[in-house]
């Protein structure tokens, strides 16, 4: 899977756009990155969300112990990797009926942040239980949600390109290709929303701090995040679509 998003729509982490060295050409220019997407990923659909960046899928060569999942509903886009334990819960707890699969789970807790519910976004994803990690862009509301599992246990990785557009994906070499150094792996157990930034839902009231990544070989290849026990952070709400209420008082 890949995302790429223009500046208005996902601010790439500062830490990521400083490091980038401007080595590679913008990942949305002419479609460079997508289509380099697709020339390593056979089979691959390519989706245009016109200005707002865009996103490819590919279910070439799966891993069948986390497999991928494209869905669109209502104009929200959801690509899913890995697989949730606890599907039978949340499809209660949604509404959902027993077709209903990871990536469907997601929208709809995407939905219910958005629209309805006095939920902490940090709640519902550490709900989530299972191997995964996922991108979900709202076209509404020009947002996007992004998480990986506490352990990282599905490939993802992200980073900046030469221009500031944020770059997600499955595969590291796909990101590395886009963004030279700024290339990182996703940090686990946290997640990333358009109003909000790059949290952890794990501790949700602390700041997260960039930390150069070293290679064998002493050079600085990246950076990762980690939780700032020492700092807190205001919380952050979803935005809303559709309702008068201000359910960032429940936080």
């Amino acid at each position: 899977m890949l995302a790429i998003f223009e500046k208005t729509v996902a601010k790439s982490p500062d830490a990521l756009v400083q490091n980038q060295q401007g080595e590679s050409p913008s990942a949305m220019k002419d479609g460079f990155l997508a289509k380099h997407f697709s020339s390593v990923h056979p089979g691959s659909v390519v989706i245009n969300l016109a200005s707002s960046g865009s996103m490819a899928y590919s279910s070439h060569k799966q891993n069948p112990l986390l497999p991928s999942h494209f869905a669109v509903v209502d104009d929200i886009f959801c690509l899913f990797k890995g697989h949730i334990e606890n599907v039978a819960h949340l499809k209660q707890q949604y509404g959902l009926t027993k077709i209903a699969n990871e990536v469907i789970i997601v929208i709809e807790a995407y939905r219910t942040l958005r629209d309805r519910g006095p939920y902490p976004a940090d709640q519902v994803v550490r709900e989530i239980q299972g191997k995964f990690a996922f991108i979900l862009f709202d076209t509404t509301s020009k947002a996007t949600f992004i998480a990986s599992d506490g352990e990282g246990s599905v490939p993802f990785f992200w980073g900046a390109d030469a221009e500031g557009h944020l770059v997600l994906s499955d595969d590291g070499d796909v990101v590395k290709h886009g963004c030279g150094k700024s290339f990182a792996p996703f940090p686990k157990g946290c997640f990333f929303t358009s109003s909000g930034g790059l949290r952890s839902y794990e501790h949700p009231v602390n700041e997260l701090k960039a930390v150069p990544r070293i290679d064998s070989s002493g050079e600085v290849c990246g950076l990762t995040f980690k939780v700032d026990s020492e700092s807190r952070k205001d919380k952050t709400g979803m935005p809303r679509v559709g309702s008068d209420a201000n359910w960032s008082q429940h936080y």
